[in-house]
């Protein structure tokens, strides 16, 4: 299926960015080069520890392990936003992994997070990455793993869910980004939940939710219960987040452009602040002659034999070049978050096509 429409360049606020960690491209060379990279990859990123292990150390260890964890933490992701924020802008956008203080929220560390010493670790570390990535002009966002839900028949699952939602916003309120409507364009985006209750349930659950939350919850539309029109729903209670992969999914193949009319309630849908869409495209198992050019054709992938679940995995890199042509569009009116596999790298990727767009233009 080929778009009607032509590329276009991006306006100069538009940002694209990747998700949660940092993959470095490991050069060909000895093993020496090899544990090198692997070894900066690793100061690149967050780490985590299982509560299960922590309660099995005795007070003092426990106190130590977590420390130090935290500590990587916080350093790892200063040198995420400072790695992004010397990227060009079209590249300074960063979504950030859930796991900056691990179990927060857990019984069994929750009075280590209360100590003094931590918590100024915690308070200090965050409110300078917060303050580094405004200086340096880097979006910030969040997305909870699945649990983090606000539709469910079980009240467990509900109260979990609410909990991992005001962590989140702690850590954004800690980080400086509280005090108002999705400052900054911050927020945390999240799925519905069950389809019993489905969009009644999140709109009964959502008050329960923090303040801070409330103003920095977004909610996406998925391939399965929850489609861009089921979404919409909530439109006039959170910002609704268009995953341009789901929606392919979804319907069966369906491409949206910016004159859409549903675009237009997705941005309203923000209240002023610039809209986040997402995207990623089909693993590289489905590239055949030619495919790099042309848009995915959702129902000839599905005759060859390709089942949904496969064609709503994601890409290693943003393979596809008319794909990226469809971005470049859309970002007229949001930024995005590029959900490919390969991270950093498929980010880049993509950047430097529409960068060339934007050279085109220009000339």
């Amino acid at each position: 299926m080929q778009s009607h429409a032509s590329p276009s360049a991006p306006p100069p606020q538009a940002r694209l960015g990747f998700c949660c960690t940092f993959v470095l491209d490991e050069p060909p060379g000895t093993h020496a080069t090899l544990k090198a990279a692997r070894e900066a990859t690793r100061a690149m990123n967050l780490t985590t520890v299982t509560m299960a292990h922590l309660t099995k150390l005795d007070a003092s260890a426990r106190r130590d392990k977590l420390a130090g964890v935290v500590a990587h933490n916080l350093t790892a992701l200063a040198r995420q936003i400072a790695w992004v924020g010397a990227r060009p802008p079209l590249e300074r956008l960063l979504r950030m992994g859930s796991n900056v203080l691990p179990g927060y929220t857990h019984l069994a560390v929750q009075a280590l997070y209360a100590e003094p010493d931590l918590r100024k670790v915690v308070e200090t570390g965050l409110a300078e990455a917060g303050e580094l990535a405004r200086r340096l002009g880097v979006r910030l966002s969040f997305h909870p793993g699945p649990f983090c839900l606000l539709a469910s028949r079980n009240p467990a699952a509900i109260e979990n869910g609410l909990s991992e939602l005001d962590y989140h916003a702690e850590l954004f309120g800690l980080m400086g980004y509280g005090g108002g409507w999705h400052r900054h364009g911050a927020h945390i985006n999240i799925h519905v939940g069950a389809g019993d209750p489905g969009v009644a349930g999140f709109r009964e659950t959502l008050p329960r939710a923090s303040r801070l939350a409330r103003d920095l919850v977004t909610v996406e539309n998925d391939e399965n219960l929850f489609g861009l029109d089921e979404v919409l729903r909530l439109s006039d209670l959170v910002p609704v987040v268009l995953d341009l992969h789901h929606h392919w999914v979804e319907s069966g193949g369906a491409y949206l452009e910016p004159d859409d009319p549903r675009i237009a309630r997705v941005i309203e849908s923000w209240r002023g602040v610039r809209p986040v869409a997402h995207i990623s495209v089909s693993r590289e198992a489905v590239i055949v002659d030619g495919a790099e050019d042309r848009l995915p054709d959702f129902p000839a992938l599905r005759e060859a034999g390709h089942s949904v679940r496969d064609l709503a995995a994601h890409s290693e890199m943003m393979w596809n070049r008319a794909v990226n042509d469809l971005v470049a569009r859309h970002l007229s009116w949001a930024d995005f978050e590029i959900e490919a596999k390969a991270k950093n790298l498929a980010s880049m990727q993509i950047a430097a096509q529409i960068s060339s767009l934007e050279a085109a233009a220009a000339a």
